[in-house]
């Protein structure tokens, strides 16, 4: 991945972070390091301005992180959105990829928080098994599965969905996030092989879960997908313009599924 770009000649600190100096500055005044985080993307807004009309014959995006050195990646926005009116199935029993943020900031009444990742070397992993094989995964243990921004990663979608539903308890509740659309994984692009639709994602997740099991939500517009590829943060655009949902033009596609109480 290349750094940032310059401005004013001079080289601007990584996604999220003041320059040296201003971060000096920051830490003898006692800011806590998301007060930090903030004003750093507050700075890189202010010294690097996004607007649609700009981007005219404008080859390569406003950022290279998705918005995240700018502000809040646009679809996060949506990502916590889906998360936030479903926390009340947040609870219990709880299993997230990587690591528990999203648990700790949406769960209610969590019991038990654990981590699953195919990485053993991750040291927050409390189960290591691979989402493409259904039967490294434990059957029937968790209330809640929250999988975001994961499947595109995983060559047999379908053996996820199906590693989804098999960790569930009866009557459990799988959130997912897919992306409908976004840049390539510059870190890993020999890994990220899909995108989704909403046929595509009811598909999948029926026929691990059942008809009537699955609900699917669209979130974006042609707007905020356009902003989202052109690397602008949310911050760059005005609230109602990216909670408003065209479903022909989906950011984030979410699905909640629910595995039989049997």
């Amino acid at each position: 991945m290349k750094a940032p770009e310059a401005v004013g000649g001079a080289p601007v600190a990584p996604p999220g972070r003041l320059p040296p100096r201003l971060n000096r500055v920051a830490k003898r005044l006692g800011l806590s390091r998301s007060r930090r985080k903030r004003l750093a993307g507050r700075l890189r807004r202010m010294t690097r301005p996004a607007w649609l009309g700009t981007a005219h014959r404008r080859p390569r995006p406003f950022s290279d992180y998705c918005g995240k050195d700018r502000g809040t990646p646009i679809d996060r926005v949506y990502i916590e959105r889906f998360l936030l009116d479903h926390r009340d199935a947040i609870q219990g029993r709880v299993l997230e990829v990587q690591g528990s943020e999203y648990t700790e900031r949406f769960g209610h009444a969590v019991e038990t928080s654990d981590v699953l990742d195919v990485d053993p070397d991750n040291e927050r992993a409390t189960i290591v098994g691979d989402l493409g094989a259904p039967a490294s995964m434990p059957e029937r243990v968790f209330d809640c599965f929250v999988l975001t921004q994961t499947l595109q990663y995983v060559f047999d979608p379908g053996a996820a969905a199906a590693a989804a539903h098999r960790v569930l308890r009866p009557g459990g509740v799988l959130l997912a996030t897919v992306p409908a659309v976004s840049k390539m994984d510059a870190k890993t692009p020999e890994l990220d092989c899909w995108r989704f639709t909403t046929v595509s994602c009811r598909r999948l997740f029926e026929d691990a879960f059942g008809a009537g099991r699955v609900e699917v939500a669209v979130y974006g517009n042609a707007l905020s997908a356009a902003a989202f590829l052109l690397g602008m943060a949310a911050e760059d655009l005005r609230e109602r313009d990216i909670i408003q949902v065209d479903e022909r033009f989906p950011v984030i596609i979410a699905v909640r599924a629910v595995r039989t109480a049997d």
